[in-house]
């Protein structure tokens, strides 16, 4: 197919278009113009290669302009390390001017820590400038008169950034706190005497330096609500006395039940002696008989013996 001039003009054009858009994506000409008229030093050359080692070059050029404009002096061979790493560039650079403003030292490697270590160091600054009130969640604790009380305590804490990278987490703080709510209320003589003073809670547990180690400082611990719960120390006694109770019936059960076998052994020995007694008299008319045919006994000693047996036999009926 022949084409005809205006249509080979039209494709030329196209064409030419095309290669000036791919000229221009991998040449960014207006982010090195925006960069110079910023004062910002980033090189024309530097963003040709941005593009090949896939670092967006607008990132990086606002973010050397945003630092530049605040009097930071970053290095943007820097902050490219840094995207690469899989860093936040534009979290860090406000960050860092967020710092710079509000007095916080804070430099370039270590905000490039922070941020690679997975927490926000913008978030942060910003908590270091307005603290953040962490609400405790409700703690238990029995005073020594038995009484217990269920406190509930707000925890003011500012970002400690030289201790971001490995320092503990709020779930540290609140744990600490809480233990600490245990042991004042578990020390103090009688409940009445937390609830006439909930500040000295307070003063207790902030005294023992309960963010050490932490991300945080603690800046105050108030004590937002206290309620009276069970009283344990009456609870504890009852299952005390239930249980001393259990003990003294399985006890008077065994002693029951060795009377019981005394008792039935008893029975079985008088048994034993009645039988024997029954087999000793019915030899008795065995005797007898052998008695009369050797001569030792006569008649009339039978019936004398016969008489005595009914006078007992009679005697017996007439006491019972």
């Amino acid at each position: 197919m022949i084409m005809t001039p205006i249509t080979m003009w039209i494709v030329i054009a196209v064409a030419c278009f095309i290669l000036l858009m791919i000229i221009l994506y991998y040449v960014p000409v207006g982010l090195w113009f925006y960069a110079i008229i910023s004062d910002a030093k980033v090189g024309l050359l530097q963003l040709v290669f941005m593009r090949w080692r896939k670092v967006p070059p607008s990132i990086i050029v606002s973010s050397m302009v945003e630092s530049t404009k605040a009097g930071l002096h970053l290095n943007a061979n820097e902050l490219e390390a840094h995207y690469l790493a899989g860093g936040n560039v534009t979290n860090v650079v406000h960050a860092l001017v967020s710092a710079q403003k509000a007095g916080i030292q804070l430099d370039f490697q270590m905000a490039t820590a922070i941020d690679l270590a997975g927490r926000n160091v913008l978030e942060a600054v910003q908590m270091s400038v307005n603290p953040k009130v962490i609400n405790t969640p409700s703690v238990a604790a029995v005073a020594k008169d038995g009484i217990q009380l269920i406190a509930k305590a707000r925890v003011t804490v500012r970002a400690n950034i030289r201790q971001l990278v490995g320092g503990a987490g709020e779930e540290t703080i609140l744990a600490r706190v809480g233990e600490g709510i245990v042991s004042s209320i578990g020390s103090a003589e009688t409940h009445k005497e937390v609830l006439e003073n909930p500040d000295l809670i307070s003063k207790t547990v902030l005294n023992k330096g309960l963010d050490a180690g932490t991300a945080y400082e603690i800046l105050s611990i108030d004590i937002a609500d206290i309620d009276v719960g069970k009283n344990i120390g009456a609870e504890l006694q009852i299952d005390q006395a239930n249980a001393d109770k259990n003990i003294a019936q399985a006890k008077a059960e065994e002693r029951r039940a060795m009377a019981v076998a005394l008792e039935q052994e008893n029975i079985a020995k008088a048994q034993d002696a009645r039988a024997k007694v029954i087999l000793a008299e019915a030899e008795v008319p065995l005797a007898m008989a052998e008695a009369f045919r050797n001569g030792n006994l006569g008649i009339m000693d039978y019936y004398k013996m016969k008489n005595i047996q009914a006078d007992t036999s009679m005697r017996e009926k007439i006491g019972k």
